[in-house]
């Protein structure tokens, strides 16, 4: 099987496609910034007499984006939580007809939940649907860091499934550890 390629032989399709996960990954630290300012600012606003409008929206409608936008990047940077029990005791062509399966049916239900999110996001959109909180938000503006997510996240499995199938090692996995030292480095990594 080939290789991944490094960062330098990578062509432009390539370091766009990075750089669209690693900007998901920017803008979900960002919601998750904005989760933690407006907690404090509702949290010490209720010490002072201080209330900041439909705070609690906003602080959902943050959580949604930050989970969704993240998802892509986790995806491609072996991050998300994948269940290996019988695939990783395949080997060879056997392994690689279950990663193309699982991809297959990964890109499948991913591409059906980002259809509908975007389905859903132009409906409130064309419709002026707007939020019945305190501040009434156009909904389409939140519901987009959720299909706007799910639509990259799409993008990371097609991705994927290409490569693989091409017969790539998929990026998504890493090479299992080969030291203790290095179990406890990646241990770290993920603050389990």
């Amino acid at each position: 099987m080939m290789q991944a390629q490094t960062p330098r032989e990578a062509g432009p399709v390539r370091r766009l496609l990075d750089g669209l996960y690693l900007l998901a990954g920017w803008l979900a630290g960002l919601f998750l910034i904005a989760i933690l300012l407006l907690m404090m600012g509702l949290s010490l606003g209720r010490e002072v007499g201080f209330n900041i409008p439909a705070g609690d929206d906003f602080a959902s409608w943050c959580m949604a984006a930050m989970a969704f936008l993240g998802l892509a990047h986790t995806f491609k940077h072996g991050d998300m939580i994948r269940v290996g029990l019988l695939i990783d005791r395949l080997k060879g062509r056997t392994r690689w007809f279950f990663e193309m399966f699982s991809l297959l049916i990964g890109t499948g239900f991913v591409g059906y939940f980002a259809w509908y999110a975007a389905v859903m996001t132009w409906q409130s959109w064309e419709f002026s649907d707007t939020s019945t909180g305190v501040v009434a938000v156009p909904l389409w503006i939140p519901q987009l860091g959720f299909s706007g997510g799910l639509a990259i996240l799409l993008v990371a499995f097609v991705d994927e499934l290409v490569h693989v199938a091409a017969g790539g090692m998929p990026r998504y996995e890493k090479p299992p550890p080969q030291s203790a030292d290095e179990v406890i480095e990646r241990a770290m990594e993920s603050a389990v």
